[in-house]
């Protein structure tokens, strides 16, 4: 009995949640910038980094813009309050250019670079050989495998995902992924990690998409398809969607915010890995307009027009 208790405390011992204060970012775009963001607000110490000094410096910018405008509304009526929440959300952030330098004291890695499967790895991989064993390496994918990512490196037990959404200081939803070799302790850390940011993480296998574009993009992909067969008109779904099922954009608005070369991208690699699957069929119109360059509002037009 004495050996079975033991052996239990050290089990529940092993699965605790591990301290996470220091924050690797890799990518300085929109999602990278946003992360570091929060990271940094919520008091950890975070590095960003990006293969090149312009866009980090943008980065940081974005940073501070955003940072400043959220100290307003936070601390509403205490400027002096919101001044120092801004100086000291900053001051805990610093950037680079050498992901290998970044990452040799780093706690907890979060990948949030392009979205393609052989770039992560390759990253991953060089980073395996020089972060300290305990770091934790994430993805911040929203579509590819994490496992596949993880297998470029040793630390199967040590890896995972956290989707977070956009706009990162905003949204609260993470989706916390677990491959099956993560360990009870990452998922833990990942999890506590996630509410010090403030955040609602939910709790993912590693399957397309996760929870919500698991569900989210084959609805959108089916409105286009409702639309190419004729069976109703692009205005007339999304008004259907806004005031039918209360969504705050209907189907044609959400994949034009989105991006139509992303949802493209995301259906399409789905439909490689599972060409049987109804839901992951692929759009003829969606292809035709991502040819033409047409990917929506950050083009100016895509399925609607924008002056």
């Amino acid at each position: 009995m004495a050996f079975v208790s033991h052996h239990f405390l050290r089990s529940m011992s092993s699965a605790k949640s591990l301290a996470v204060k220091h924050v690797t970012v890799i990518g300085g775009g929109l999602m990278g910038a946003g992360i570091a963001q929060v990271a940094a607000g919520a008091g950890h110490t975070v590095i960003l980094v990006d293969q090149a000094e312009d866009i980090l410096k943008k980065s940081l910018k974005k940073i501070g813009d955003s940072v400043g405008r959220l100290s307003k509304k936070k601390f509403i009526d205490k400027p002096e309050a919101a001044a120092e929440f801004v100086q000291q959300t900053l001051q805990r952030i610093s950037a680079s250019t050498d992901p290998a330098s970044a990452v040799h004291s780093t706690d907890l890695v979060i990948e949030a670079i392009v979205e393609n499967v052989n770039v992560k790895q390759e990253l991953f991989k060089k980073l395996d050989k020089v972060a300290p064993e305990k770091t934790i390496f994430v993805s911040n994918t929203s579509s590819l495998p994490i496992t596949e990512i993880a297998n470029a490196t040793t630390r199967l037990d040590r890896f995972g995902g956290l989707h977070f959404f956009n706009p990162v200081p905003l949204m609260k939803l993470v989706e916390v992924v677990q491959i099956p070799k993560t360990s009870q302790q990452t998922f833990e850390t990942l999890m506590n990690f996630s509410k010090a940011l403030g955040k609602k993480p939910v709790a993912c296998k590693d399957t397309p998409g996760f929870i919500v574009n698991r569900l989210l993009v084959p609805y959108l992909m089916e409105a286009v398809r409702l639309h190419e067969r004729g069976h109703g008109s692009k205005e007339d779904i999304d008004v259907a969607m806004k005031l039918g099922a209360g969504y705050p954009m209907g189907p044609f608005e959400l994949l034009d915010y989105v991006g139509l070369d992303t949802s493209k991208f995301i259906i399409d690699g789905w439909h490689e890995m599972d060409p049987g699957n109804p839901l992951f069929n692929t759009s003829t119109l969606l292809n035709k307009l991502v040819d033409e360059g047409k990917l929506g509002k950050k083009t100016g037009e895509g399925f609607y027009k924008y002056s």
